[in-house]
């Protein structure tokens, strides 16, 4: 496969548009609708439905670049990991990092990653708003379900889902009926629909802010929630909660972003592989295993 071509096509497909991915990369609108042409033809298959003002990815299309777009940031970190060959990671490595990984996983990670890389001042800030990183000079940040942003690129490094648990004392209650729920503080839902196509009537007895807080008042018996597998693993293996099904459409994918592919500094380098080497298959398993040890 033309590797330039399937990276004008993800460029085009990121920016929404030829005339938008030209003016972001300075390439010529016409060399880039040529190049994506190409591809469609090597493939026989259409990635866009062209509108006269609407350009939209195919059902191929859109396989394709969620593929193609995280290969090319690799192989693109890769290449920069290994140009940065002898530079040694050192200096001020400023993350912002959202409140759930915080709170179970990111200080066994800095940690880690401290030790490697003792030339390094790591520094991180937790919140969950999606921060600027060029005016609050951040290098790096992890989000959660991110929305596409022009100026970043990365990698997702983590992927979880959320089900529905409660104490094997709590039974389910039979379909129509009220679930007694700890929720969220800001979660207005009044129902919760499985991915088996039930669904559970919810009538919030507490809410909490935290998902940790959620978890142990859950533990209790005192209502049912939903949580991330990660974060239950353990204690449905050990029998304290019990699974009533995962919820539909709720995946979650942590990403590792940075503002440009260009020029990538020796220290973002070394966080994003040591990323990929904590969690080298992104399994929701895998980081419930990473916070059990």
């Amino acid at each position: 496969m033309d590797l330039p071509a399937l990276a004008d096509f993800t460029l085009v497909a990121r920016h929404g548009g030829f005339g938008r991915a030209a003016r972001a990369s300075g390439r010529p609108k016409a060399t880039l609708s040529r190049r994506v042409a190409e591809l469609e033809a090597s493939l026989a298959l259409r990635l866009f439905e062209r509108g006269a003002r609407v350009l939209t990815l195919t059902e191929e299309g859109r396989a394709l670049h969620e593929r193609a777009g995280a290969l090319l940031t690799e192989l693109d970190e890769t290449a920069a990991a290994i140009a940065a060959g002898g530079a040694r990671a050192r200096g001020r490595l400023r993350i912002s990092a959202p409140l759930l990984f915080s709170q179970v996983a990111m200080g066994k990670v800095a940690a880690d990653f401290a030790l490697k890389y003792p030339e390094v001042r790591l520094s991180v800030t937790t919140e969950d708003r999606a921060v600027d990183m060029i005016e609050e000079g951040y290098d790096l940040v992890i989000r959660v379900n991110p929305d596409r942003d022009e100026s970043l690129v990365g990698r997702a490094f983590l992927r979880d889902r959320m089900v529905v648990v409660a104490a094997p004392g709590l039974p389910r209650p039979a379909e129509g009926a009220c679930v007694p729920a700890v929720v969220r503080a800001m979660e207005d839902r009044v129902v919760w629909t499985l991915a088996d196509g039930a669904s559970l009537a919810v009538a919030p007895v507490l809410a909490l802010s935290s998902l940790v807080m959620i978890r142990d008042a859950v533990r209790t018996g005192f209502g049912a929630a939903r949580l991330p597998v990660s974060l239950v693993a353990h204690d449905l293996a050990a029998g304290r909660l019990v699974s009533w099904g995962d919820v539909a459409g709720s995946d979650i994918a942590l990403w590792a972003l940075y503002p440009s592919r260009r020029l990538l500094s020796a220290r973002v380098s070394a966080f994003l592989e040591h990323l990929r080497e904590t969690f080298p298959t992104g399994a929701p398993e895998e980081l419930a295993a990473y916070l059990a040890d």
